[in-house]
């Protein structure tokens, strides 16, 4: 299986790490640590050293409750951390956001994959997205940052995530985006109540099923907390449980803080599993 981003062909018959640089004051993890131009880019290249095969760079924080960035201050964050990384650090290089100007000036500045936690349903966004040759990832959510964790209610999550990506796939294809640039993401979080994420985890192998690669973004997240009572800075043991059942279930992207450590695990469960 291949994944077609820029001018990259990765090659995901084995599971990838997609390393995490957040260029924000205010994310849940690592909030702030990262938030100048140099220190993100150092970060994105030592994560690169670790294993990591795709960074993910992203300006405004989509935990639940976070408030919006105007569009000028996320694109004062992360265009030049793109340049710079694109330039530096020799693996796609991905744009978190669902901002439209900033997918442009993204792909612009060097980016190779479009990340919205919103599948592209802003408008516009899919023909930024068709306009140029970057992959995308879809990914599904309910509700706004504001607004997903108040009440999340689904009668059968594993079903009802699996058409919403399936009709967002759909509208991709009919703007001229190919599967091949296509990789989809349930959305672990996003919406939704622990229940719902486990039951997402444990049938992750029925969405792997749509033919596309799935990306995992566990790292760290609540559920994890909520099952082992650590608070965020103590969560990296059960972030790679998570990661590994994820990729024994199917999934070909991991998306994670902890990439050295991660990219370990997989290269054991790659050596008895093959995968």
């Amino acid at each position: 299986m291949h994944f077609s981003c820029g001018k990259y062909q990765l090659d995901i018959a084995r599971p990838m790490v997609m390393g995490i640089v957040n260029v924000t004051p205010d994310s849940f993890s690592d909030g702030g640590k990262y938030s100048a131009t140099d220190a993100s880019i150092a970060h994105g290249l030592d994560l690169v050293a670790q294993g990591a095969g795709i960074l993910d760079i992203g300006g405004e924080s989509t935990r639940p409750g976070a408030t919006p960035v105007p569009l000028e201050e996320e694109l004062r964050r992360v265009i030049p951390v793109i340049e710079g990384l694109a330039a530096q650090a020799g693996v796609p290089i991905s744009i978190d956001t669902y901002k439209t100007e900033v997918m442009r000036a993204a792909i612009a500045a060097g980016a190779a994959i479009i990340n919205d936690v919103y599948a592209l349903q802003a408008p516009g966004a899919l023909e930024v997205a068709a306009a140029s040759n970057a992959g995308i990832c879809l990914m599904h959510s309910q509700g706004t940052a504001q607004t997903m964790q108040i009440d999340p209610q689904y009668q059968d999550v594993v079903r009802e995530v699996s058409d919403f990506l399936q009709a967002r796939m759909a509208a991709a294809e009919a703007h001229g985006i190919p599967r091949a640039r296509i990789m989809l993401d349930p959305g672990f979080g996003f919406g939704k109540r622990s229940v719902h994420n486990i039951a997402l985890l444990h049938e992750l192998s029925s969405l792997c099923a749509l033919g596309q690669p799935i990306l995992a973004g566990l790292s760290r997240k609540s559920i994890l907390g909520q099952i082992t009572g650590n608070d965020v800075d103590a969560r990296l043991h059960a972030s790679i449980a998570a990661a590994v059942i994820a990729a024994l279930k199917g999934a070909r992207i991991l998306r994670v803080h902890d990439v050295k450590a991660t990219v370990e695990a997989l290269r054991i469960v790659t050596a008895v599993e093959g995968l």
